[in-house]
């Protein structure tokens, strides 16, 4: 599976595709873009030119694993590439800083 996955900051964007057997990410762009409008239109090209079959937004845990603010800022950006008309699936996947990899994901089916 194709699969894109957003690390979303305030200043730049990393936009990232693992392979087809899910081994590998590889750094596909960095979107140098604060504001939100222009850097979903920006993702959306991504989207459309690469079309992927599944998004990651990754969110970032404090140090003592609770959720900050930040988290937040990319909750609202998922919501927001979920209003867009897209036929791809937004997955939030909580990326610690632990070696262990956790499971936790909230999945959002676009309309």
């Amino acid at each position: 599976m194709k699969i894109m996955s957003v690390d979303y900051g305030d200043a730049r964007t990393g936009i990232a595709f693992c392979d087809k057997n899910e081994i590998l990410a590889t750094a596909f762009a960095t979107i140098n873009e604060s504001y939100q409008p222009k850097l979903i239109e920006k993702i959306k090209e991504i989207i459309s030119s690469q079309n992927p079959e599944m998004i990651v937004i990754g969110l970032p845990r404090n140090m003592d694993g609770s959720y900050g603010f930040r988290c937040e800022k990319c909750k609202q950006l998922g919501e927001e590439l979920k209003k867009e008309p897209l036929s791809h699936t937004i997955f939030y996947r909580i990326i610690t800083l632990r070696v262990k990899r956790e499971k936790q994901m909230l999945m959002l089916f676009l309309p």
